[in-house]
Formats: structure tokens, C-alpha cells, sequence
């Protein structure tokens, strides 16, 4: 009988900065990029062998996550079978105020595996390369109102930043949180809006004129390594994209 094909991920191991205990490791898929809708296509035809050309399969896909994401702010719930989707209505209302309320209230939209999915879970192999040099890194980006992950930041609201050496430290400027936009233009977070700033964790509060068509990407300038200052200031890029409301 043929076995099914085996999937293997490569994953470091990282210090776990959201407990106390020093012992606490947490693995990282070591990724070297994202595929957009394009890339995965060509792979569907060099790979996959897929019987339709990459443009004509891109344009499909286009058309059927248009019309999803049409239905979904309809109210309707989505399942591919490799996804389920939904609209989710966070916040808290009252028999008195029935309102949606945009400072109280948020709209989102939720993503859960589905079977088909997780039944290549089964094929996956994930090979750990060891731990991972003790270099700077963001790891996380949590929007505090809706408790988006790496997804959401909200204006005018906290996100809290997780990771490794990300302090910003040193003589202002150049060290400092911005986010770059994908329009090309640089939001830069004020000082005064740093609200914690430690190795591991920092919270902002997101600008309030940051765009909200397009993405953006957290960056952090700093000299910050450890117990001395670095004589050259050194920027960390969080390779997710954002997106602003």
C-alpha cells in the first residue's frame, strides 16, 4: 500500500518570554516566506499538476475569496472543508443599550481548521533544528481590544508586542516603533504612546492616523541588546502583515 506523502516542517526552539521559568522552550516554524494566491497556483501547476493554467486558477480563486468574503458580511458561516469562517460580534450590551457601540464593540471575522486540514496534520513531520541563536526578534503582536493576533491592531487602542530583545533603547532618533505602510508612508508611534518598554514585552498605543486601506508592518529600531547598548542601532521587521481599523 502507498504511503501517504510526508510533509516536514523545520522549527527552532525559542526562550518562551510569557512565563517565568527560564526552562520554558516554545518552537517557531522556520519559514522563509508567505505564498500569496498567485505563488500557490504556479506551485498547483509545476507541483500539483494541475490541468488549468496558473492565471486561469488565480482568477478563479480571486472570484470564489471575493464572493466568500461578500457572503461572510452577510451573516452567512463558511466551511471549505479545509476551513470553517464566521462572523464574530465581540463586546458586552445591555437590556438597556442594544446599540453596537465602535468603542465598546468589534466585528470580526473567524477562521478554524477544518476536517480536510487537519487530516494532513497526519502527514507532517517537524524536524527541530535546536535552539535558535539568541537573537532579537518579534514574535507577537496582540491587539488588546479585540484580542487579534497577528492579524487586527486597532487606532487609538494598545497592542501588546512580544519577543525577544525588543526594548527600545538608545538616544532618540533613530530608535523607535513605526509602522510602515504598504502605500509606501512611514506612522510613527510618539514617545508619550510607548506604554511599557521591556526586552520581552512592549505596549503601544497604535496612531491614530494610521491608514487603514492596504497593510502595514511593526517595525522597531533599537540599541538595545541585553546589558549593554549596541553602538549601531538595528532594526526588527515582523514579517506579518497588519491591518488597521
Amino acid at each position: 500500500m502507498e504511503q501517504p506523502e510526508l510533509h516536514r516542517i523545520k522549527a527552532f526552539l525559542y526562550d518562551n518570554p510569557l512565563t517565568e521559568d527560564p526552562n520554558d522552550l516554545v518552537a517557531r516554524v522556520s519559514s522563509e516566506h508567505s505564498l500569496d494566491v498567485e505563488k500557490i497556483c504556479l506551485a498547483a501547476v509545476v507541483r500539483g499538476g494541475a490541468d488549468i493554467s496558473a492565471e486561469s486558477m488565480k482568477h478563479a480563486a480571486e472570484l470564489f475569496l471575493r464572493e466568500m468574503s461578500y457572503q461572510l458580511c452577510d451573516g452567512f458561516g463558511i466551511n471549505t472543508g479545509y476551513f470553517t469562517a464566521g462572523v464574530h460580534i465581540k463586546g458586552v450590551f445591555t437590556e438597556a443599550d442594544r446599540r453596537l457601540d465602535p468603542e465598546r464593540h468589534s466585528i470580526l471575522f473567524e477562521f478554524h481548521q477544518g476536517a480536510l486540514l487537519r487530516e494532513e496534520l497526519s502527514r507532517v513531520h517537524v524536524d527541530i533544528l535546536g535552539l535558535a541563536e539568541p537573537s532579537a526578534k518579534i514574535a507577537q503582536v496582540i491587539d488588546v481590544k479585540t484580542g487579534s493576533v497577528n492579524d487586527v491592531i486597532t487606532r487609538g487602542r494598545n497592542i501588546k508586542i512580544i519577543g525577544h530583545r525588543i526594548k527600545v533603547a538608545g538616544e532618540n532618533p533613530p530608535n523607535n516603533i513605526h509602522f510602515i505602510n504598504s502605500n509606501g508612508s512611514t506612522t510613527y508611534v510618539p514617545d508619550t504612546d510607548i506604554v511599557v518598554n521591556n526586552p520581552s514585552e512592549i505596549i503601544i498605543v497604535v496612531p491614530g492616523d494610521l491608514p487603514t486601506s492596504g497593510t502595514c508592518q511593526l517595525e522597531i529600531t533599537t540599541r538595545y541588546s541585553g546589558s549593554t547598548l549596541l553602538k549601531v542601532p538595528h532594526s526588527l521587521l515582523f514579517d506579518k502583515p497588519l491591518t488597521a481599523k
